[in-house]
């Protein structure tokens, strides 16, 4: 991409994201004369955002430093961070970077699952992916995991784990190579692309025979709605790895606060 002049005046907004969150507040920016960039980490993620008025879409993972360097070349105004909440490194680099270049930073959370009316008669509980594999590790019966590829390698403790657990991914190449250099093969790597529905959560528990269906709390957007009427309906048990806590807005919160911030900059039909 081409450095941008300093005395640009339009306002310069940098998106982390590829979420749902991240295309809400892109789809809110539309109707603000604004230079939108999206930084996702995979083409995936590029593929969902799509392309509108000024928004750019750059593709590739950043570190701090890459980050910082990025924020000062473009003189972005603004940092919002809408990456997944379970992408604590990096929120933690943007964080970073985000006060070294004394660039304004929001970030941006999904929304908690509501309470539902039913849930699964068995549901286990646990605050990291190691001690849900610590549970499982003694326990019995097939396991269906659906936590990503990015830490699955944890799940390489399990006895019996090539056998007994089977991994559903992102059907994209860096997930499918990763999956299968932890030793996930044949017909025990599942990959698809979201978003699923209850029947096709119900589909791949029967496919695999599942006892437990291991998930991220990761609220409606990331599907735990339909995953719990799954696991309600086949009688798996279900197990929630936690989200972490952090502070910042929903996305209603977010869209408050931008269209304070660049009112002058909002388009007239």
């Amino acid at each position: 991409m081409d450095v941008v002049k300093k005395n640009e005046r339009i306002p310069r907004v940098l998106i982390f994201g590829g979420t749902t969150e991240s295309l809400r507040v892109l789809d809110f920016l539309k109707g603000f004369d604004l230079y939108v960039v999206l930084s996702v980490a995979t083409e995936y993620g590029r593929e969902c955002a799509g392309k509108h008025g000024r928004l750019q879409v750059i593709c590739g993972r950043m570190d701090r430093e890459e980050i910082l360097s990025y924020i000062k070349e473009n003189f972005i105004h603004l940092v919002i961070d809408a990456t997944h909440p379970f992408a604590l490194e990096i929120t933690a680099n943007i964080r970073w970077a985000c006060k070294e270049a004394r660039t304004e930073y929001m970030r941006c959370l999904r929304e908690e699952l509501e309470a539902a009316e039913e849930m699964p008669a068995q549901m286990v509980r646990v605050s990291s992916v190691d001690e849900a594999v610590e549970y499982l590790s003694v326990t019995e019966g097939n396991i269906l995991i659906t936590t990503g590829s990015k830490e699955l390698r944890k799940f390489c403790r399990i006895p019996d784990y090539k056998t007994r657990c089977f991994a559903r991914v992102l059907s994209v190449p860096e997930s499918v190579q990763s999956s299968v250099e932890c030793g996930f093969t044949g017909r025990n790597l599942i990959a698809m692309r979201p978003p699923f529905s209850k029947e096709m959560n119900v589909a791949t528990i029967h496919y695999a025979d599942a006892v437990f269906f291991v998930t991220k709390e990761t609220g409606d957007a990331g599907g735990m709605k339909e995953k719990i009427q799954a696991c309600l309906e086949t009688g798996t048990t279900l197990v929630v790895i936690r989200r972490p806590r952090e502070a910042g807005g929903l996305v209603e919160e977010i869209c408050d606060e931008l269209d304070k911030k660049f009112l002058k900059y909002r388009l007239t039909v």
